[in-house]
């Protein structure tokens, strides 16, 4: 699909989530894993593995096990602060740095969304992500008082379905234009290659706004059935990716979320934190 930059949306305004210390980056990219990756495993096990794959920082997602020893203790934002600190300790254990919460749902309740932001702050992430465009005012409120980025992030789309707006780049930067600069998108380059959008042009679309990134490569342009490969092997331009996300000064995590061969993935995820580790030498 061709995006038409001509009329691009422009979203030039700095962001202003908290940074990433530079020893959670690998070639200057905050890489790791998204743990849905892992989510045959536990949340211990996801830390684990992003630690054995070279991998610095991790994003969670909500009620993934906690640990082989505790299997009916889920990790989310209603988890007591004990199991959180236990959370902590095997993070700094591995020594990786929890960034990231999502893809999680944002109640347009108030009350309600304020457990995501207080989860997000108490393991000292960066942001959250999620598709509640609908809490947009609510979210933009807590992102403000609580300091933290709001990504929001796509799955695959079609102008078939209406109802489902978020996988078009176009959408995500008219819904964070004028707001707070917190906000912005988590770019899944994977969902935009089976929606048929090249991933570089929808990375100029939301040039400015771009909080985080899964990043994925795939097998296949433009269709649902297409599975993820290790970076540079596949269709969706990982090196120009990088390219362009390193010209925009992009200083956010990239979650690599393989969803395939779910149960032996390490070596292709390794293989992924390396072509990063490689890029541009």
């Amino acid at each position: 699909m061709a995006l038409g930059f001509a009329a691009a949306l422009t979203l030039s305004t700095a962001l202003a989530q908290p940074a990433i210390p530079d020893a959670y980056k690998v070639n200057g990219f905050a890489i790791g894993c998204q743990a849905y990756t892992f989510n045959r495993f536990t949340a211990f096990e996801a830390i684990e593995k992003t630690a054995a794959a070279g991998g610095k920082v991790i994003e969670f997602y909500p009620g993934q096990k906690l640990s082989k020893e505790q299997p009916n203790v889920t990790l989310d934002h209603n988890a007591p602060d004990a199991v959180l600190d236990q959370v902590k300790a095997k993070l700094a254990q591995h020594g990786v740095k929890a960034v990231n919460y999502g893809v999680v749902g944002i109640p347009n309740n108030e009350a309600q969304a304020r457990k995501v932001f207080e989860f997000a702050r108490k393991m000292g992430m960066r942001a959250v992500t999620t598709e509640s465009a609908d809490a947009i005012n609510i979210i933009e409120k807590l992102a403000q008082e609580y300091d933290l980025g709001v990504a929001f992030h796509n799955h695959p789309g079609s102008f078939a379905d209406p109802n489902y707006k978020v996988w078009n780049p176009y959408y995500i930067a008219g819904l964070v234009t004028g707001r707070d600069r917190r906000l912005g998108a988590c770019v899944d380059t994977g969902h935009w290659t089976r929606s048929g959008i090249k991933p570089i042009e929808a990375l100029r679309v939301l040039k400015g706004r771009i909080v985080s990134a899964h990043l994925k490569d795939l097998n296949e342009f433009g269709s649902r059935s297409a599975h993820d490969v290790p970076f540079g092997t596949g269709v969706s331009g990982i090196k120009e990716c990088l390219e362009e996300l390193k010209a925009q000064g992009f200083d956010g995590n990239i979650s690599i979320e393989y969803e395939h061969n779910w149960d032996n993935s390490l070596p292709e995820v390794t293989a992924c934190i390396d072509f990063v580790r490689q890029f541009g030498r």
